[in-house]
């Protein structure tokens, strides 16, 4: 409670102006809390705090920076952002239209086509509490196979190692894996785009305008096609998110195959997070290739 005061008593310095009150709108799950503040001249903001790595909010700041430099789809302006808290502009929640998710799917793909040289991003960030490697070698930077493979898929797999949730199916499905992910993404090839990197239904709301605005990003340039997988790991959204999407920006072919490969990141990322209730599902993506 005395570093909430401080903190709020730091924001209260750089605004020039008192917090009048505070309320939890969010959040309170041992990693972060998000709390809306209303300052005395009446301008309100959301203010993110937690028990996590001093360096995670700075992190998600230039995340949701680099999200603003497409301007493509909205993201939250960052006010303020040290090791202790991010501060927000607060985004009115409204009622979605009825063509709120076409909106939302021709807006990720724009998004999409801003893109970079390399795959990665200059550094290292979250996904959830869970480190995402993104600084990789110029081998790597230069392939996708290989930036998925280590960065995502086997880095998790050994991190699960280390707390002992790998049984001899998760062991047995990796080590085919080792020798069939180039076979299992071949025809995905395509330069590296902007990547929200967390986007399901909890990351995103519907503005006062009826527009999608995204948040609580884990932003890398890596291949489109891993987003779209997280976005129907855990459902959420309308068929015809996926249907603008694709008049916009048409996924290359096979993509249903390569889904499950990519949806697996995901889910070994909560198995490492939640425990081994996500073991069996990891094991079943595995076996969608190897049965």
């Amino acid at each position: 409670m005395e570093k909430y005061r401080t903190i709020i008593s730091k924001l209260e310095d750089w605004a020039g102006q008192k917090v009048l009150s505070t309320k939890t709108k969010g959040g309170d799950d041992g990693i972060s809390k998000v709390d809306l503040l209303t300052f005395e001249k009446g301008n309100t903001c959301f203010l993110k705090t937690g028990n996590c790595a001093v360096d995670v909010f700075e992190k998600e700041a230039k995340g949701l920076h680099e999200l603003r430099k497409a301007k493509a789809i909205r993201v939250p302006e960052v006010l303020y952002v040290d090791q202790d808290c991010l501060l927000l502009e607060e985004i009115h929640i409204g009622w979605q239209s009825p063509d709120f998710f076409s909106n939302f799917g021709r807006q990720l793909a724009r998004m999409h086509q801003y893109g970079a040289l390399r795959f990665g991003f200059p550094q290292d960030n979250y996904i959830g509490s869970t480190p995402q490697i993104n600084v990789c070698n110029k081998f790597e930077a230069e392939n996708w196979c290989d930036f998925f493979y280590n960065k995502r898929l086997l880095y998790q797999y050994k991190l699960a190692e280390s707390k002992g949730l790998v049984g001899p199916e998760l062991k047995k499905g990796f080590i085919l894996l080792e020798n069939r992910i180039e076979e299992i993404l071949e025809g995905s090839e395509e330069k590296p785009a902007l990547l929200h990197g967390d986007l399901w239904a909890g990351n995103f709301l519907c503005d006062s305008h009826s527009q999608p605005c995204v948040f609580d990003p884990a932003v890398y340039y890596g291949h489109r096609e891993a987003e779209l997988a997280m976005t129907r790991l855990f459902g959420g959204f309308d068929a015809s998110f996926y249907s603008s999407y694709q008049r916009t920006y048409p996924l290359p072919e096979g993509y249903d195959y390569r889904q499950n490969i990519y949806m697996l990141y995901h889910v070994l990322n909560h198995l490492n997070l939640f425990g081994d209730k996500y073991y069996g599902q990891a094991v079943k993506l595995l076996d969608f290739y190897f049965d």
